[in-house]
């Protein structure tokens, strides 16, 4: 499935106050394409990417992946897409202690219809594969080291083939060999599949492995640039 591109256009988020948190007149981003979002902590990063994943509904705009414009979908029909081509991975890896490796990696098998269910999990065996897991898919995710648990969840966001991946600090808990080896695992799966990578990240390390780089400050647009 080829990567959508991504355009965004009159974006205007506010918090119920009425205060603006994001406000982004015009964005474009080519399908495979990677992209870091970075900027000060309250710059509005974490809330357009929330945006962008269909999570937070502005109060004004269009956001296209393609044709589609995620921001005009109901709520059922954002999380459907949500479900069908994006790839989410979260700073709280939010794993199930209780299951394997493999089954929160799968984890998505558990809603799915029977017949996507069998290749759902072998996807994610794959991918904790690729990742060096390939030999803990059984093992409770108690034993997993802070690396090797957001290595579990880049494994279930990718388990259902997105062409589109959007991580939120993904690195932010690791140390920097962990967060070093995690950032070029990240762009190494979107790069080989041709997928799109979307990243909010302090890391600038990570950040300086992206196509592009876009700071945020007060919700908006400081710098665009590209490597």
């Amino acid at each position: 499935m080829r990567a959508p591109d991504l355009r965004v256009e009159g974006l205007r988020v506010q918090s119920r106050e009425g205060r603006v948190l994001l406000a982004i007149d015009h964005l474009a981003l080519p399908g495979g394409q990677s992209l870091a979002l970075t900027g000060a902590s309250g710059a509005g990063k974490s809330t357009f990417l929330h945006v962008l994943s269909g999570l937070v509904r502005p109060h004004a705009g269009r956001v296209f992946w393609g044709d589609t414009d995620i921001a005009a979908l109901s709520e059922d029909a954002r999380a459907a897409f949500r479900r069908d081509r994006l790839g989410l991975v979260f700073q709280d890896c939010h794993l199930f202690e209780e299951l394997s490796a493999l089954g929160n990696a799968a984890l998505a098998s558990a809603f799915a219809p029977r017949a996507a269910r069998a290749p759902i999990r072998a996807a994610a065996a794959r991918w904790l594969a690729g990742l060096g897991l390939g030999q803990a898919g059984a093992r409770p995710v108690d034993s997993f080291s802070g690396g090797e648990r957001q290595r579990i969840a880049v494994a279930r966001a990718l388990a259902g083939d997105p062409p589109v991946i959007l991580a939120d600090e993904p690195t932010a808990a690791l140390d920097r060999a962990n967060a070093d080896a995690l950032g070029a695992d990240l762009v190494r799966l979107a790069q080989q599949d041709g997928r799109g990578l979307i990243v909010v990240t302090h890391d600038a390390g990570l950040a300086a492995r992206m196509t592009r780089q876009l700071r945020l400050a007060d919700g908006r647009i400081a710098e665009d640039s590209h490597a």
